[in-house]
């Protein structure tokens, strides 16, 4: 039996809902990703980001391989009951794969003929090569 605050989640035809992962401390937006039912059942009894990696197609304990784990201090739900936010301990200041505190880290600028462009514009904390094997 689902139990009823489970219930009120509405995954989509896939089964999977969008998971925003905020810096609990600070606010910034660390990552989005995806969680099935099981993840976001696994992320509430243990209090540590569990998603549903859909390149692997399977349960992707966030930190697994990295050591960058989140701990979860809230979780919301939105209005829709679509859309999940976790905010999180970031443990090691990194939840990007590319070594960096956010994925988000490339904001779009213009170039001198008013063309937009992509801009990295936050540092690589670490070497994407020494966290993954």
């Amino acid at each position: 039996m689902t139990p009823d605050w489970l219930a009120q989640v509405h995954f989509d035809e896939q089964g999977l809902i969008p998971a925003i992962a905020q810096d609990a401390h600070t606010g910034a937006i660390l990552m989005v990703a995806w969680m099935n039912s099981e993840a976001l059942a696994e992320t509430v009894a243990t209090n540590r980001a569990v998603y549903w990696s859909r390149s692997r197609q399977r349960l992707w304990r966030k930190g697994e391989e990295s050591g960058h784990t989140q701990n979860l201090k809230e979780i919301r739900l939105d209005c829709d009951g679509d859309v999940i936010l976790l905010r999180v301990e970031q443990l090691g200041g990194i939840a990007c794969h590319t070594g960096r505190e956010s994925c988000f880290y490339q904001r779009l600028e213009s170039d001198e003929q008013g063309q937009p462009y992509w801009k990295s514009v936050d540092p690589v904390l670490k070497d994407p090569s020494s966290i993954y094997k």
